[in-house]
């Protein structure tokens, strides 16, 4: 391996222990889960942490055998989960069901991608070769939509009506 990827090798090791993690909880969190929508989210949301596992993996594996960057760029694989979530949500309407296991679900979802989008952040600012930039911003952006489709769900459970009303952008005549 080329000394200058080492650091990267190392950052990249430690990115594939937290999508790891990622993986296993949202599995959990899936099977647990008491509401199809929200199931479906961490399904969902799981099988993208296989995603970047396989990613990372990509990457680190063509490092490490001194090749260097390879083509990890996948544009267009990472679905919009905005729209997949109002979809999925539009369709249930209002089957809706607050269960607090569920909640609690989202919670430390949203605590795993802001530790991630943090990682992805930091790891940045450290990077000197320009692949491993365009990477990090890309894992960042998409840990960020993950985040807000973990965040859309909360409030989708905890007050549908708001989220409907922030979905559908009402307005009001005359104002």
């Amino acid at each position: 391996m080329k000394p200058q990827f080492k650091r990267t090798c190392d950052m990249l090791s430690t990115a594939l222990d937290m999508e790891k993690k990622g993986k296993a909880f949202y599995q959990r969190a899936g099977k647990k889960c008491k509401d199809p929508k929200c199931r479906d989210v961490f399904k969902m949301l799981a099988d993208l942490e296989v995603e970047h596992i396989e990613r990372i993996r990509k990457i680190y594996e063509s490092l490490e055998s001194g090749e260097g960057w390879c083509d990890w760029d996948e544009e267009g694989t990472h679905p919009d989960l905005g729209q997949v979530f109002r979809e999925l949500t539009f369709r249930h309407g209002a089957d809706i069901t607050a269960d607090s296991t569920d909640l609690e679900a989202l919670d430390t979802g949203l605590g795993l991608e802001k530790e991630s989008i943090s990682f992805y952040q930091e790891a940045a600012k450290k990077a000197t070769d320009k692949e491993e930039k365009e990477f990090l911003k890309a894992m960042v952006g998409e840990e960020k939509m993950h985040h807000q489709s973990l965040a859309d769900m909360r409030l989708y459970l905890e007050n549908p009506a708001a989220w409907f009303a922030e979905q559908e952008k009402p307005h009001l005549d005359g104002a």
